[in-house]
């Protein structure tokens, strides 16, 4: 059986290439729930949007079998975004019914992830998500991360210099504050660029061709390459 290269293509950006990106910023309002009774006019809010922005963030653990559970749930709009501090009110009711509605557009990254932690606070059943991992993989886009994502469809960098922070700390620092709020409002970023089309893959600088064995017979002529599942 004769095999003859298929040429086709992959979207993907190197560390180096990443780190000479200028810095992204967060431009946006933040809002910081740490009380209960904060919580019913940011969720109202958050449901008059087509799309929310959804990240996570958990105080790390250095020591080896120790895991701490989610101190901060963000979520955003184009225009704000709620940080709210798990640690200080837990996942009330009402934020439960929202991460749980499907009539509700959620978008975020690694969500399996995520929910995987907040289980550990209440039982909950996600719905209404896309997990931008798997939904750039239409547009050909390989990386996995938040970081390279963005870099790919912004050619900005968006630095994790905070990442590894003290999220339960008495006041979270401005610092901490913009870091976690750019984490869920690129996520509405990315997703209003790739799924408007105003994203173009054939014309990223990060597109790297790539050659493919594949036996001739198992593509009949005229046959164009199937994209990339969106799951």
């Amino acid at each position: 059986m004769n095999e003859n290269p298929r040429l086709t293509y992959q979207i993907s950006i190197t560390k180096e290439e990443l780190a000479a990106l200028p810095a992204a910023h967060f431009h946006g309002e933040i809002s910081l729930i740490e009380k209960p009774e904060e919580v019913s006019a940011a969720v109202a809010r958050l449901r008059e949007c087509d799309v929310v922005g959804f990240d996570t963030e958990t105080r790390p653990s250095f020591k080896k079998g120790q895991t701490n559970i989610v101190s901060l749930l963000q979520l955003s709009t184009r225009d704000i975004c709620y940080l709210i501090r798990l640690n200080h009110i837990g996942l009330t009711d009402e934020l439960k019914q929202l991460l749980e509605d499907p009539d509700v557009l959620k978008v975020g990254l690694s969500i399996h992830d995520d929910f995987h932690n907040l289980n550990k606070i209440a039982s909950i059943e996600p719905r209404g998500f896309v997990d931008l991992q798997n939904y750039v993989k239409k547009f050909n886009i390989s990386d996995n991360s938040l970081t390279k994502i963005y870099g790919i469809v912004f050619g900005k960098r968006i630095s994790k210099g905070q990442r590894l922070t003290n999220w339960e700390a008495s006041q979270l620092t401005e610092s901490q504050q913009a870091y976690a709020a750019l984490d869920a409002m690129a996520c509405i970023d990315i997703y209003d660029k790739v799924s408007s089309g105003q994203f173009d893959p054939l014309q990223s600088p990060y597109l790297r061709e790539i050659a493919e064995d594949r036996p001739a017979e198992s593509q009949g002529a005229g046959e164009t390459p199937e994209k990339n599942s969106d799951k």
